[in-house]
């Protein structure tokens, strides 16, 4: 009878490791699975451009090629990451010099809004500089041809001096009468060009008002 005992408790116990043993072995076998399709489902495909207009894909990107744009697909060909193609200095400034201009454009926008309440507002200031502007150029001419006729008598009083008379017992001109034509001179190109810069802001500022006004309607939804 003990030995009868003890032999069942030996196949009982045979019997439980056996079926651990293969418990064990299960359970390696879905972990070694489930690691095998984690490996899968985390491989990466990348997709890129060469410099010939060419799409290559790979499992990773040749360094010649790690600052154009790229495209990142899962193991079931899912796009899951896009990276942009790393700017030159010279898209980067551009990129800010669009964006500061389109941050002066609202400003602009902003400042119309705020400042004029109806289109004749800006006609009426418009009017205004444009009538200031006007009197400067005409006192300015003015000016310039007053300058202009002391220079044509300045001229005429020089023909009795050397080199301009033909009398040859003529003096030679006198150093203040010299530096008083060249003074004459410099004066008149300094009204000149002063004449020239009202004409040029005179025509600047027409075209900003009417700048202005167009925006201001398109904002106000005039028609």
């Amino acid at each position: 009878m003990h030995w009868a005992l003890t032999m069942t408790r030996d196949f009982m116990g045979g019997m439980l490791l056996r079926k651990t043993a293969w418990v064990l072995v299960v359970i390696l076998l879905v972990c070694a699975g489930a690691a095998g399709a984690d490996t899968t489902n985390s491989r990466k495909l990348y997709k890129w451009v060469d410099s010939q207009g060419v799409t290559h894909y790979g499992d990773h990107i040749p360094p010649e090629y790690a600052g154009e744009e790229q495209h990142v697909f899962n193991a079931q060909g899912i796009e899951i990451e896009h990276r942009d193609a790393q700017k030159s200095a010279d898209q980067v400034a551009a990129e800010e010099q669009k964006k500061l201009a389109a941050q002066d454009a609202e400003s602009r926008d902003r400042n119309l809004l705020n400042t004029y309440g109806s289109v004749q507002e800006i006609e009426r200031l418009r009017d205004q500089r444009l009538t200031l502007l006007d009197d400067q150029v005409k006192v300015t001419s003015q000016f310039l041809e007053i300058l202009n006729g002391r220079l044509r008598k300045l001229q005429k009083s020089i023909m009795v001096f050397k080199p301009y008379s033909d009398d040859p017992h003529a003096q030679s001109m006198p150093d203040q009468v010299a530096e008083d034509l060249v003074r004459m001179g410099n004066d008149i190109r300094t009204q000149e060009q002063n004449l020239r810069q009202k004409h040029a802001e005179e025509a600047t500022m027409r075209g900003q008002f009417e700048s202005d006004i167009s925006r201001f309607k398109e904002l106000k939804g005039i028609h």
